[in-house]
């Protein structure tokens, strides 16, 4: 049974607004928290990396007046149960199956990592109507290595997490170029600061950096395992929005331009000056987000 939640998320363009969190629990076992807003029909938003469901508030909120929102913790995350000993994408898709089942939502929108489980989920669940999809991060050709992942899985295990976020952060070529020109122990005690000055300002049930950093290793694993797979979404039945930034790195439009050419049913958008975090909350973390120029073309989509 849903609660009301004393939390009110502040958004730009909507104001506050109360939610309602809900649980589901999976084929596995594992329980699936989310975060439920608003009227109409149902959409369900998938985070990617290092977020959790209250990364895409204000997003749910420019959407609420239209649809009835639905804003999982992805699981290991927040509201939401472990990975469990066999995780793997069907995993999530199983998770993501629940939610449609409870919800009756039709429609889906996943970021990143979740963008890759909302795309898989096309072929696999039935109740999927339309899929939005902002820079999937399938490999294609090469596009990415993931040679990183035993350092980053090593720096983790030694419990350097600001030193193991370095490694993930410059392995997935997020941020802008400039990093890459800076050397790593400059990065680590910004990371490192970063990282402190959010668990002093953390409230409960937020879902931190230090928190999230252990699910690289999983969203990573995901990446992996669906690498190369363009090919089987040839048949996808559904309509697909695909949808990046201007600012994003090179992969992840190599990424998109390949599923334009191969989705039967596909539209994209490009937005001008956003990056991978367009679809993200505005924050200190990510101050270029722009959750109602992406909510703009979704209820669009959607509607």
């Amino acid at each position: 049974m849903a609660t009301t939640s004393n939390a009110k998320p502040q958004s730009p363009t909507t104001g506050p607004a109360p939610y309602t969190i809900g649980y589901v629990t999976s084929r596995d076992g594992t329980t699936i928290g989310y975060r439920q807003l608003g009227h109409g029909p149902g959409v369900v938003l998938l985070h990617g990396a290092m977020e959790s469901a209250q990364s895409h508030m204000q997003l749910a909120m420019a959407l609420a007046n239209t649809f009835t929102v639905y804003v999982p913790d992805r699981r290991g995350r927040g509201l939401s149960g472990p990975f469990g000993s066999h995780y793997g994408m069907q995993r999530e898709i199983e998770d993501l199956d629940a939610l449609l089942a409870k919800s009756g939502a039709h429609n889906v929108f996943g970021v990143s990592a979740g963008g890759l489980i909302c795309l898989e989920a096309t072929l696999a669940l039935p109740a999927i109507r339309k899929a939005a999809l902002y820079e999937p991060a399938l490999i294609v050709n090469g596009s990415i290595s993931t040679a990183f992942l035993p350092r980053f899985d090593r720096e983790m295990a030694q419990g350097n997490v600001a030193e193991a976020l370095v490694t993930g952060m410059l392995g997935a070529q997020m941020g802008p170029p400039m990093l890459n020109r800076m050397p790593r122990w400059l990065l680590k005690s910004f990371t490192s600061m970063g990282m402190k000055s959010e668990d002093k300002k953390a409230q409960p049930g937020d879902v931190t950096m230090r928190k999230l950093a252990p699910t690289l290793h999983y969203d990573f694993q995901l990446v992996a395992e669906m690498a190369e797979t363009l090919e089987r979404y040839r048949s996808v039945p559904v309509e697909v929005l695909l949808l990046g930034g201007s600012k994003s790195p090179a992969y992840l439009k190599t990424a998109l331009d390949a599923l334009e050419k191969v989705l039967p049913h596909e539209q994209r958008i490009d937005f001008p000056g956003l990056d991978h975090g367009g679809s993200s909350d505005i924050s200190a973390t990510n101050r270029d987000g722009h959750p109602d120029i992406v909510a703009e073309q979704l209820a669009r989509f959607f509607a």
